[in-house]
Parts: C-alpha cells; sequence; structure tokens
C-alpha cells in the first residue's frame, strides 16, 4: 500500500512528464511547419496603418449652462461631442488617452458650463473648440492633439 506523500509523488511527476511532452511537442510542431524559406513570415500591415482613427472615448456630454443674470437657475443646456484623430499605433499616447477621458468629460463640463447660453452663442463654436483643445493638451504629456472636432455641438434653451 502506498502512503499519501508517495500518491503525491507520483502525482507531480506525471504531471511534470505531462509538461515535458506538451513542451516537447509544441517545439517540434513549430520546427517542422515554419516558413520553407527558412525565414519567419513578414507581419502585414495593418489596414491604413499610418492614418488616424477618431477618438470618441470622450462621448456625448449634456452641460447644464450658468443662470442668465435674470435667472437664479440653469436656464439651458447644451450637447457636446467632442472627438479628434489620434494614431492607435502610438501605444503610450493612445493609453495617456484612455486615462485622461475622464479628464477630458471634466473640462468640457466645467468650461461650457461656465457661460449662459447667450454667452455660448457670443462666444462661437470655434473660440470654444480652441480653448478646450488648449486645456486637453495642457494635460496630455506623451503628446497632443492637433485639432477638436464637435461632431455634434447644441445648445437647448
Amino acid at each position: 500500500m502506498l502512503s499519501k506523500a508517495q500518491k503525491l509523488y507520483r502525482g507531480l511527476l506525471i504531471c511534470l512528464m505531462a509538461m515535458g511532452l506538451i513542451i516537447i511537442g509544441g517545439t517540434l510542431y513549430a520546427v517542422i511547419f515554419r516558413p520553407a524559406s527558412g525565414k519567419a513570415a513578414p507581419m502585414e500591415a495593418a489596414p491604413n496603418a499610418g492614418d488616424g482613427a477618431p477618438f470618441t472615448g470622450i462621448g456625448p456630454l449634456r452641460v447644464a449652462v450658468k443662470p442668465d443674470a435674470k435667472a437664479d437657475t440653469p436656464t439651458g443646456t447644451v450637447i457636446v461631442f467632442a472627438i479628434f484623430t489620434y494614431y492607435p499605433e502610438d501605444k503610450a499616447f493612445s493609453e495617456e488617452l484612455a486615462l485622461r477621458v475622464k479628464d477630458f468629460r471634466e473640462i468640457i463640463i466645467n468650461y461650457v458650463g461656465g457661460f449662459s447660453a447667450d454667452e455660448l452663442q457670443k462666444q462661437g463654436e470655434e473660440n470654444l473648440k480652441a480653448e478646450i483643445l488648449r486645456r486637453f493638451n495642457s494635460i496630455l504629456r506623451l503628446g497632443k492633439i492637433d485639432a477638436l472636432i464637435f461632431n455634434e455641438f447644441m445648445i437647448i434653451g
């Protein structure tokens, strides 16, 4: 009769032998089925490599604007959907952008929410985009955004 320690030892030995067979089998498979030229197969370029992609991670925002001088409560809402072009092959900058989504949203909410509906109309969309872009770039460390686009910009109220 085998003791518990001997059973454990045999079980571990069987697992070790199975892992060895898997490693040897995988190595043989890779050697046998490699490309005939002896070189690694060339990687195909990703579709549209080098082209920018739209960063839509900020999403659409509904921002209550500050009240007019005559009113005490917010008298309007602004719907903003800001996007910009980035290059997904720049992994470090892409990761920074993903980590900054909350900051981007706060920048838009705080900046746009600081105006009344009338002030926003006087300010103009281009001036708003320029200032928001400047604020976005001020928090980025690994790259910069070239242009900001409002996919949607609507002042309601």
